[in-house]
């Protein structure tokens, strides 16, 4: 996602923050340079800033207009318009989850008076894949693993997930 907004040493708001994959973005932007502020629930946002970033955002917090060059977007829903506002003039946002809702509004003269650019993202070039790899082996980021269960717990795994009080990542164990 970061390489396809091209990120810098810029500010950067990456919602979902306390999930894997925010938590993961949250460790690459800070990797970059970037100005890190992160959307997440209050109880959350201690464990999220110990991960790299610089301010934590409430949920229902307000989006200062043009306060961010980028967002890395894994939520969606209602407050889409509001992330897109709170883009800088030629600001980029990229969105590759809809936890909150997949149908969104978009204002298109939003879109291009401000110059802004959208990108989708679901698949990545195998690099991506050896350069996230590299990093954990150098200790340059680390995987955040909320909770780890067997295979045969994966009801108990959902109900975690669903009570939403977890950070990070949960992770299903598979029997060899």
């Amino acid at each position: 996602m970061l390489q396809k907004i091209a990120l810098g040493a810029e500010r950067l708001l990456i919602t979902g923050a306390s999930g894997g994959v925010g938590l993961a973005a949250v460790q690459l932007a800070k990797r970059r340079g970037a100005h890190v502020t992160a959307m997440t629930s209050t109880d959350k946002a201690a464990a999220v800033r110990a991960t790299g970033a610089d301010e934590t955002l409430g949920r229902g917090d307000p989006l200062e207009r043009g306060a961010f060059d980028a967002v890395v977007d894994v939520v969606a829903g209602p407050r889409w318009p509001e992330m897109i506002d709170a883009l800088e003039r030629g600001g980029r946002c990229v969105t590759a989850g809809a936890i909150a809702g997949p149908i969104v509004e978009l204002d298109v003269r939003t879109l291009y008076l401000r110059g802004l650019t959208l990108f989708g993202s679901t698949f990545q070039p195998d690099s991506i894949f050896e350069d996230l790899i590299g990093y954990i082996e150098r200790g340059e980021i680390r995987p955040c693993i909320a909770q780890a269960f067997d295979l045969c717990e994966i009801h108990q795994a959902q109900m975690v997930f669903l009570d939403k009080r977890h950070v990070g990542k949960i992770v299903l164990r598979v029997a060899r």
